[in-house]
């Protein structure tokens, strides 16, 4: 899903050579460096990764290789060619437990086999290579695959009571506004751990009844329910608020408003719906 928007968002500018996970495998040493001594590329962007929340509460071995074994093998190669490497990470690597917005340097302590694997994965890319950025998002939303927008959106439109924890918080992400902001790190963030998210926090709930009001389905019932009532194998942080404190530092651009970010998004659902 971002890895399209990346590619999309910078073709105009940047000749983007893409792969899909089937493509270029990076738990695959001898495949990736054979795409790496074909490719030259100037940079990397490593936007692999095994996702399933839940699912790597139960398949932890594969979750460690995708998302922690593999990127340290990329950074390996990347460090041999002399290859800069973009990697992407999550919010996940955060416990949630801190009142206030997460910022880049705060300690990260994750709470499940995701977020750890993730954490690993990040300092597998730092232990082996200096010239690295590391890009924390969160809340994901955009085309090419089902998320949390799309699916409120789609049972908003039958109708259907949405039950919906009210103590988390987040930073939505839209795709296509962070691949605008991965392209302007690329191109002059100095190396290191940048948050990268549309400006704004929100409870999920408020989330999901913004994402109603603007799909015009703000009738739809939405039942409060606790985090423990969702009964997740994965355990989620309360508090996903990423703090932009690098870009702000850096005198970056930030990205938009989360809610404006809906409201395209939803646009293209609706094009795409004709």
């Amino acid at each position: 899903m971002l890895a399209r928007a990346i590619a999309e968002v910078l073709v105009p500018r940047e000749q983007i050579t893409g792969a899909s996970h089937v493509e270029a495998d990076i738990t695959d040493e001898k495949q990736m460096r054979r795409i790496l001594e074909a490719e030259r590329p100037d940079a990397v962007v490593n936007a692999a990764a095994f996702t399933d929340v839940d699912a790597c509460e139960t398949q932890e071995d594969l979750a460690f290789r995708v998302n922690a074994e593999g990127p340290g093998i990329l950074a390996l190669l990347c460090r041999e060619f002399d290859i800069p490497l973009m990697h992407i990470s999550t919010d996940y690597v955060f416990d949630g437990e801190k009142a206030e917005p997460y910022v880049e340097e705060d300690e990260a302590r994750p709470l499940s086999v995701y977020g750890r694997s993730k954490l690993e994965g990040e300092r597998e890319v730092q232990r082996h290579l200096d010239r690295s950025w590391i890009v924390r998002v969160c809340g994901v939303f955009g085309p090419y695959r089902n998320n949390f927008v799309s699916l409120v959106t789609e049972l908003g439109k039958k109708g259907q009571p949405l039950r919906i924890v009210k103590d988390q918080m987040l930073a939505p992400t839209y795709t296509f506004d962070a691949a605008a902001g991965i392209g302007r790190i690329l191109r002059r963030g100095p190396y290191g751990i940048y948050h990268l998210t549309n400006q704004g926090f929100t409870a999920r709930i408020e989330f999901t009844k913004e994402i109603l009001r603007q799909a015009g389905y703000e009738n739809t019932p939405v039942l409060p329910i606790s985090s423990e009532e969702t009964k997740r194998p994965a355990p989620r942080p309360r508090n996903s608020q990423l703090e932009n404190a690098r870009l702000k530092r850096e005198k970056m651009e930030l990205l938009p408003p989360w809610q404006e970010a809906v409201g395209r998004y939803l646009k293209q659902l609706a094009a795409e719906n004709r």
